[in-house]
């Protein structure tokens, strides 16, 4: 059996890490895995976590009134899965489900503040990745919704 540490370092969003804060970061991780049609992430539900996911994909979904709810992305498997844990007041913006059996590794947000603020290189490091991921969701997210409300 792998441990955290090693599963963290084969995930692509490791692969530019310094050794030492993946050393550090493995310590709030933990394997996690959700089955078919589980939610991950309600929207509104406190985001103690976000995922590293190993295998499977999951649909991020918004909620509109009077529609069903709309996905705007899917995340598979390589990729990183919540930012909710960063910001106050650490709530999820999304509803995640599983679209398949998934395989993960769940990276504690209350661990990983912390080792942030004890070590503020670790937490502008962290964030620059973070704020990369954002932005590419954010402009996918962005052209995802224009093309359903562009819809007749």
């Amino acid at each position: 059996m792998k441990h955290i540490k090693d599963l963290l370092a084969e995930h692509k969003f490791f692969h530019v890490f310094p050794e030492k804060y993946v050393d550090v970061i493995s310590g709030c991780g933990k394997n996690v895995h959700f089955q078919q049609g589980e939610y991950i992430a309600k929207e509104d539900s406190s985001a103690d976590f976000f995922y590293l996911i190993r295998s499977g994909r999951a649909a991020v979904s918004v909620s509109a009134p009077g529609r069903d709810p709309i996905v705007v992305q899917t995340i598979g498997e390589g990729e990183i899965l919540g930012w909710s844990w960063i910001f106050p007041p650490y709530r999820w913006v999304f509803d995640i489900q599983a679209l398949e059996e998934i395989a993960a590794i769940a990276l504690n947000g209350v661990c990983l503040r912390g080792k942030c603020d004890a070590d503020h290189e670790l937490g502008y490091f962290l964030m620059t990745k973070f704020a990369q991921i954002m932005t590419k969701r954010l402009q996918a997210t962005r052209i995802q919704l224009l093309d359903v409300y562009a819809k007749p």
